[in-house]
């Protein structure tokens, strides 16, 4: 074999190996995020009221409707800045992954904006009237519930955390 050819055999060699290296660089596991693997939840143990350290408050009832206050949008949407209140339906699915607590804005009753907002363009999105969050089901240390769903970009792996609302 010629010199050039070996070289160019080394060269086509290594170009190959950063697209691989790049490719598994850029991709991170919360993209393909596939569950917590829970299945033991009942739809009873998650009915109650459900809060994060923003502020949001989530009611699910057990007949299978919701009350939420200041709740964000989840994955992009979060970048928005805008935060809905209203009603909606819930209800407790189970995934290969595990369980998903899937809630519907049915009736948007305000919108606010998270100060300060992360959309910082005039020109942002207006907030949905409807919309639609999958709640991943997890247990803490203690054995405690929480939900839970992603938000921003999905490299960044931010978790927006619902928990026990104190005394429900």
């Amino acid at each position: 074999m010629a010199a050039g050819s070996t070289l160019r055999a080394w060269g086509r060699l290594l170009s190959g190996l950063m697209v691989v290296l790049a490719t598994l660089t850029a991709c991170d596991p919360y993209q393909y995020y596939e569950g917590t693997g829970i299945h033991d939840t009942t739809a009873a143990e998650v009915a109650g009221g459900w809060e994060n350290v923003e502020g949001t408050r989530v009611l699910l009832r057990k007949d299978g409707t919701t009350l939420f206050e200041k709740l964000d949008g989840q994955d992009f949407d979060f970048e928005d800045g805008w935060r809905l209140s209203g009603e909606g339906t819930w209800q407790l699915t189970d995934d290969d992954g595990g369980q998903v607590v899937r809630l519907a804005l049915t009736e948007r009753t305000r919108v606010e904006s998270r100060s300060p907002s992360p959309a910082t363009d005039t020109t942002a999105p207006e907030a949905p009237s409807t919309y639609a969050w999958s709640f991943y089901v997890d247990r803490d240390q203690n054995d405690a519930l929480k939900l839970f769903f992603f938000y921003g970009d999905p490299d960044a792996g931010n978790t927006y955390v619902m928990t026990r609302e104190a005394g429900s």
